[in-house]
């Protein structure tokens, strides 16, 4: 069973080694819309049987299949083939609301969404048609003196539930141009995505093995991570997922790149207006429902501005249209679960202890059942507040007092995450001094901005590596020195 309009042909089965079987465990995973909460759909639940099944047709294919010894230039034509299959369907993963109905993501948001995906994917297959697998450099010990850059092998791709196309397309376009072969471990909450990257690979002709599907529970996912036939972990998701990844990863010196968690600051400058200060962080903070790794969920501004900003921001967030995520008019969706509900409103309970609760923190009175709540705002906090440490991924904003701008960055700094950042201000070259500053895998002027063609990951711990760009493709590729006494004639 699928949502309405989301077309997978095997939901209740897994696909190993190019054949769609029957799950081991003989169980489905249950899809609930945040919206109704009922449930709109299942998937086979993957067991660690899967687990190793996939683990070893990946590792076949890799080991003695034919996608290997493919030169990328014959690889990148299935990748192309995988590309203008996606992009008949993006109505399906858009349009006909699989994210919509399995994580609450708005309608409104979801088309261009899933094309920028799919438009990302085509960047990285012009990225590979560039890029010199084997290059000649200067060398004092050999004749000749080549680096060569190699598929890192089998590749885990685990995915979470907030992007579940973008996210997973992503790590699957890099794999595959590198030449590696790949495990989709979708989240179990939105799995639909993976199913048709799966359905994609088989109507282009990959070759068996190179692509496989599985989506199973916690204890699943951790069988697989510990599998030493997985060269490499790509994981996106939580900061306390990843430590135990990079402790497994650790233990065999396996690959790992870690795209988790954040607690982003925005600093407010004297010379930014406070009205579109106020506009500019309620529609950011409502985004995705807060739901987002790089969110500006703190906030940092000047002592003399805090209650002028606080009182233009509660008035924005009062203004917000909260909703059904299919209605086109809704501004705020739910939650995407059950459990991240009460998460929020956990956080939401502790920060009426230390801060002053400004507006928000209620379900809305208007809708009797979902997971939604208002967009709630917090003033006065105190950095070392858990509102202001701790990722809430919902639509809280703390609101931080700071008596300049180096007070600003060194509150920016004082976290344990560094992912995102941002400073509003029309000053170009105070933005730049500033974002030099803030110990950020990125940062932006004048709000949330990302560029997936360019490198995105995090300092401390916010993550390991980089995804997006050149360097996204890098990290699914090992080095190989080669000297030789002459040129080879297959250079």
């Amino acid at each position: 069973m699928t949502p309405q309009g989301v077309n997978v042909r095997h939901p209740d089965k897994v696909f190993i080694g190019g054949e769609w079987r029957a799950a081991h465990s003989g169980r489905m995973i249950e899809l609930v819309s945040p919206n109704t909460e009922q449930v709109v759909g299942a998937v086979a639940e993957a067991d660690e049987a899967d687990m190793d099944a996939a683990v070893a047709a990946a590792r076949a294919a890799f080991d003695a299949g034919p996608w290997v010894e493919m030169s990328p230039a014959e690889r990148l034509p299935y990748l192309k083939r995988m590309a203008d299959h996606l992009r008949s369907r993006e109505g399906e993963i858009a349009i006909a609301k699989a994210w919509t109905a399995q994580m609450g993501g708005l309608a409104s948001f979801a088309g261009p969404m899933t094309a920028g995906s799919t438009m990302t994917f085509d960047g990285i297959i012009k990225m590979a048609e560039a890029f010199s697998f084997v290059e000649q450099r200067p060398t004092v010990g050999a004749a000749v003196g080549l680096v060569a850059y190699e598929p890192v092998g089998v590749v885990a791709a685990i995915a979470p539930w907030n992007g579940p196309y973008g996210i997973m397309l992503n790590k699957v376009a890099y794999s595959l141009a590198a030449g590696c072969t790949v495990i989709m471990k979708p989240s179990p909450e939105t799995p639909l995505e993976a199913y048709i990257i799966a359905e994609a690979a088989e109507a282009a002709g990959v070759p068996a093995g190179v692509v496989n599907l599985v989506c199973g529970h916690r204890e699943a996912s951790d069988h697989l991570v510990c599998n030493h036939g997985v060269d490499k972990v790509s994981f996106t998701g939580s900061t306390v997922a990843g430590k135990r990844i990079a402790s497994v990863c650790g233990e065999r010196i396996a690959r790992c790149t870690l795209e988790l968690g954040g607690k982003s600051a925005a600093i407010i400058a004297d010379d930014f207006p406070i009205a579109a200060a106020a506009g500019l962080l309620t529609g950011t903070i409502t985004m995705m429902s807060g739901q987002v790794c790089a969110m500006l969920s703190r906030v940092i501004v000047p002592r003399k501005r805090h209650d002028e900003l606080a009182d233009a921001i509660a008035g924005e967030m009062k203004k917000v249209v909260i909703g059904y995520s299919d209605d086109t008019t809704t501004q705020l969706g739910p939650l995407a679960m059950k459990r991240q509900l009460e998460r929020v409103e956990m956080y939401i309970e502790e920060g009426k202890k230390t801060a002053d609760l400004v507006t928000g923190g209620n379900r809305p009175a208007h809708l009797n059942h979902g997971y939604f709540i208002e967009p709630t705002l917090f003033a006065n906090v105190k950095n070392d507040s858990r509102i202001a440490q701790e990722e809430i991924f919902g639509p809280v904003l703390s609101l931080i007092p700071c008596e300049d701008e180096e007070d600003a960055i060194r509150i920016a700094n004082a976290s344990s995450y560094g992912l995102n950042g941002s400073v509003l201000t029309q000053d170009h070259e105070k933005a730049y001094r500033i974002s030099r500053r803030v110990r950020t895998g990125g940062f932006g002027q004048n709000g949330l901005r990302m560029d997936f063609g360019l490198p995105f990951g995090g300092f401390k711990q916010s993550g390991i590596g980089r995804e997006g760009g050149l360097e996204g493709l890098m990290a699914y590729l090992e080095q190989k020195t080669i000297l030789l006494d002459g040129q080879p004639a297959a250079l």
